[in-house]
């Protein structure tokens, strides 16, 4: 039972460390155009 009250607190954590990842991902435009930079690859010059 001891563990909960650590591992609650660190998943909590985690979960606002991975929306904060995807927040400054989507805030510096890193999914604005997935097609072209897909499409990049495969014309390599």
């Amino acid at each position: 039972m001891d563990i909960l009250f650590l591992l609650i607190p660190l998943s909590v954590a985690l979960v606002l460390v991975i929306l904060g990842g995807l927040w400054w991902a989507i805030d510096r435009g890193q999914f604005d155009d997935v097609e072209r930079e897909g499409e990049r690859i495969l014309h390599g010059d």
